[in-house]
């Protein structure tokens, strides 16, 4: 009897090499159109008129903004010199006050009595100032 597996001169059975199988497969590559240049060129034309349109609208908030300070820059120096009229309106009022007037008048040399008028002494008149009559 032989042997068989003992020996090297006997090759064991090998496994047949598979085949591989090479399948090609064929994908659809679905290309889009183009849009057309007059569409571009009417999207492009849009885009456009929305920017020229925002831009006007908010320069023209920035001018509104603009002369909404300036009122209120103008009310404020208003209502200052508002305030500077009365006052000098109080000061014109404690001026007129025929007290201080006649007190002031009298420091100064001159002098009144019903008959005579306003007597001015001489001394004190430059010439070219004032008349004497």
């Amino acid at each position: 009897m032989a042997y068989h597996y003992g020996n090297l001169a006997v090759k064991p059975k090998r496994k047949q090499q598979e085949e591989y199988v090479i399948r090609e497969t064929r994908k659809k590559v679905v290309k889009r159109k183009s849009i057309p240049v007059g569409e571009k060129l009417l999207y492009l034309m849009t885009v456009l008129v929305c920017v020229i349109v925002a831009s006007i609208i908010i320069s023209r908030y920035a001018d509104i903004y603009n002369i909404n300070l300036h009122i209120k820059q103008v009310n404020s120096e208003m209502q200052s010199m508002q305030l500077d009229v009365q006052q000098l309106e109080r000061e014109v009022q404690t001026l007129n006050d025929p007290e201080r007037i006649r007190k002031y008048a009298e420091s100064q040399g001159m002098y009144s009595s019903l008959e005579s008028g306003i007597v001015v002494k001489k001394s004190d008149v430059l010439e070219g100032t004032a008349r004497v009559e």
